[in-house]
């Protein structure tokens, strides 16, 4: 196997409507800074791969108008997933243990204000017994809190508890959405939105892009002082049918984990990527990640959710903690999918 390390990233100012500027737009400043960190330039990346839905953009093959913003020519090595970015990363890491490559530039965005988010994500239900019941995806996120409150997983007090930790985190993230410092007692006492949820339990609607750079071994060492290296990384898919799973735990978190080695030495920082507050406790226990872990000091998914990017950035929040010095050893998260569908784990280290 080839080392391979996050050497940069770079996200966008995450806000609940994006006006000024399309995706294009939205994504160059992201695209240029993260090049401009390590000093290389179009011609210097061996492969590039991006991460968005059509659904969202509402035309399709849309990603290919986002290569205006990362530069064709010279003629370059391309792919796309429509999936978050974390899976573009996986894909460009792939490349890279290839020979294929030895840099990728990996990046992805989304737009979630022009139209009915919670309704496009009800699209990618099954399409003969539920998508025409039209769930939305907080009538769904709604569903597997109650579910694990009955079984005793978790509490509305605890859903709250994380809600307002991951706020209070945010204050010193200058990318995040939300920020504040409300105190559980208080965020309780706001209404239902689905039962139940409330408000803080849902993960806000925004806009929003990140870019990340990947580079083998010695390539790696060059450009920069202290890479994050993959150490493990690993994803793993749950049953499409709702009702064929155990929606109280995730087991395919748990082996994905495995697979990336979670449990090899202990973990310093964790971001993980669950869009509501129930599930960061689900995540906690498929990880194995006990009391000395600091949980999305980014703020994580509860702050900024920009749709096909936040599983990304959750990589690329893990790698900045490891690139300063902040942590030994982390591991990032990313979902897609109703309920904790699909999971891709990754673990990431500094040198000693």
């Amino acid at each position: 196997m080839r080392d391979v390390a996050v050497v940069a990233f770079a996200q966008s100012h995450h806000v609940r409507r994006e006006q000024r500027r399309n995706e294009v737009e939205m994504l160059m400043p992201v695209l240029h800074r993260v090049k401009t960190d390590v000093g290389l330039d179009q011609s210097q990346i061996d492969f590039t791969c991006s991460g968005s839905t059509d659904y969202l953009a509402g035309a399709a093959f849309s990603f290919v108008m986002t290569l205006d913003g990362v530069g064709a020519w010279p003629p370059i090595s391309e792919s796309h997933v429509e999936m978050d970015g974390a899976w573009a990363l996986y894909e460009a890491w792939v490349k890279i243990q290839t020979g294929a490559a030895d840099t990728a530039l990996v990046y992805s965005y989304g737009k979630a204000s022009p139209g009915s988010l919670r309704d496009v994500l009800s699209r990618q239900l099954d399409p003969y017994y539920v998508a025409p019941l039209w769930p939305d995806s907080v009538a769904l996120g709604a569903l597997q809190a109650r579910a694990c409150i009955e079984a005793g997983v978790t509490s509305v007090g605890e859903m709250a508890e994380i809600a307002a930790r991951s706020r209070r985190s945010a204050a010193d993230n200058p990318f995040a959405q939300l920020q504040g410092s409300d105190d559980p007692d208080v965020l309780l006492k706001e209404p239902e939105v689905a039962p139940p949820l409330r408000r803080h339990d849902c993960p806000p609607i925004g806009d929003g892009a990140a870019a990340m750079i990947l580079a083998a071994g010695d390539r790696a060492r060059e450009v920069v002082d202290r890479p994050a290296w993959i150490r493990g990384i690993d994803h793993r898919i749950e049953a499409h049918g709702l009702g064929v799973r155990l929606l109280t735990s995730s087991p395919s978190t748990r082996l994905a984990g495995e697979r990336a080695g979670v449990g090899d030495t202990p973990i310093d920082v964790a971001e993980l990527h669950a869009p509501f507050s129930h599930q960061e406790v689900l995540l906690r226990d498929a990880l194995g990640l006990g009391a000395g872990v600091a949980v999305n000091p980014s703020g994580g998914p509860l702050a900024a959710n920009p749709i096909m990017a936040a599983g990304l950035i959750r990589i690329g929040e893990a790698a900045t903690r490891i690139r300063r010095g902040e942590a030994r050893r982390a591991v990032a998260h990313a979902t897609s999918g109703p309920c904790l569908q699909q999971n891709l784990v990754c673990v990431l280290e500094g040198d000693a």
